[in-house]
């Protein structure tokens, strides 16, 4: 049995969401420490947009800002000349630089897209709002949750937009998910339980946890609008001593809400589902199904008054809710750069992402500090 960790106790706002157990409640948990964005020298053309770190990730981000009507990519930037030549290659026309200082010393740049390695995540970011850019930053935001915290603090202390690249959370089958459920179509929800499995990408520089589990863990904060009282996690290293594979995690709330996460990159599927139980009906978001992103099952069990009070299984009908086909990167880009253009707060902004830091550093310690398990 692992180590059962508590995280930090409840803000109020959290305990306020905490009377009824129906889905969210109503709440969306906003932050304490909301960062001021400024609206001096509002932007009234298109948000001019440097990308650093071209490697997995950041050439995907860097199409989808050329591609926005709002926005003009203007660098591209990575320390690799072969990287910097390869995302050239695809956006011909954009300036290129191995130096992040000459990124940033240009007057003209409005924003700044931090995909690095994750690690250098709090630097980077911190470096791009001190120098007045407004930033996003893939996720997760840092690597524990001072780092986190520390980066949140330089957004609101330059009034500039955070940005953190939780990218589920716009994914159109995520929200419909959570209308569905905020609804209360499917009732009390019980348990919430997730599956992100593939065989690879085998990473050396993090576990199963840091790499898959930030989608997860943003999705599940968002579906449930609280924040875990306690985070457990087990796990195995198979093929790189250390480096966990597969990671089962736990989080329990204070409402009574649970959630199950099952992480790993050495497995024979390729899963990425949700499944919310309620005492109604039940409800999965299956992000690797082509038409059905989200299914719900007019499924659970009805108590039976005509005789000793016992449930009765039912079984009813299954259907699926029309869900938008827009492609939740393109999204998630133009929501960031609306943001800078308005000032507003973003869906996943610092807050967000010193929330789900917070988890994960919670269940890291827990994979860590296991105790012995029983024996059989």
């Amino acid at each position: 049995m692992a180590s059962l960790l508590p995280l930090d106790s409840p803000s109020i706002l959290t305990l306020i969401c905490l009377h009824g157990r129906r889905f969210g409640a109503g709440c969306d948990l906003r932050p304490s420490y909301t960062a001021t964005v400024s609206t001096e020298g509002e932007i009234r053309g298109p948000v001019r947009v440097g990308v650093v770190g071209l490697g997995y990730w950041g050439p995907n981000l860097a199409r989808n800002f050329d591609r926005l009507p709002d926005a003009e990519l203007r660098w591209l930037c990575d320390a690799s000349e072969e990287a910097r030549a390869r995302a050239g290659a695809q956006l011909p026309g954009v300036r290129q630089t191995g130096e992040l200082d000459e990124l940033l010393a240009d007057p003209d740049l409005d924003a700044v897209v931090v995909a690095t390695h994750v690690p250098s995540h709090p630097e980077l970011s911190t470096r791009v709002l001190e120098a007045g850019k407004h930033c996003f930053v893939e996720k997760p935001l840092a690597q524990s949750s001072a780092e986190a915290e520390q980066v949140a603090d330089a957004a609101r202390d330059a009034g500039r937009v955070l940005m953190v690249g939780h990218l589920l959370e716009y994914h159109p089958g995520v929200q419909k998910l959570k209308e569905i459920a905020e609804s209360g179509e499917l009732g009390d929800i019980h348990y919430i339980y997730s599956n992100r499995l593939n065989l690879g990408k085998l990473r050396a520089d993090e576990n199963a946890l840091w790499s898959l589990g930030a989608h997860d863990v943003s999705v599940v904060l968002r579906l449930a609008g609280e924040e875990p009282i306690e985070a457990r996690a087990v796990g195995e290293s198979y093929m790189r001593e250390g480096v966990e594979d597969v990671v089962f995690c736990y989080l329990r709330f204070a409402s009574g809400l649970s959630a199950h996460l099952h992480l790993s990159w050495l497995d024979p599927h390729k899963e990425r589902r949700f499944t919310v139980v309620g005492s109604k009906r039940m409800a999965t978001f299956d992000d690797m199904e082509i038409e059905r992103k989200v299914t719900v099952y007019d499924k659970g069990f009805d108590q039976s008054f005509q005789s000793y009070g016992e449930y009765i299984a039912r079984s009813g009908d299954i259907w699926s809710p029309r869900v938008s086909n827009e492609e939740p990167l393109r999204i998630e880009c133009a929501h960031f750069v609306e943001c800078v253009r308005t000032g507003q707060d973003p869906r996943s902004g610092p807050e967000s992402g010193v929330r789900v830091v917070r988890v994960l550093e919670s269940l890291q310690r827990s994979l860590e500090e296991s105790s012995r398990a029983a024996r059989v």
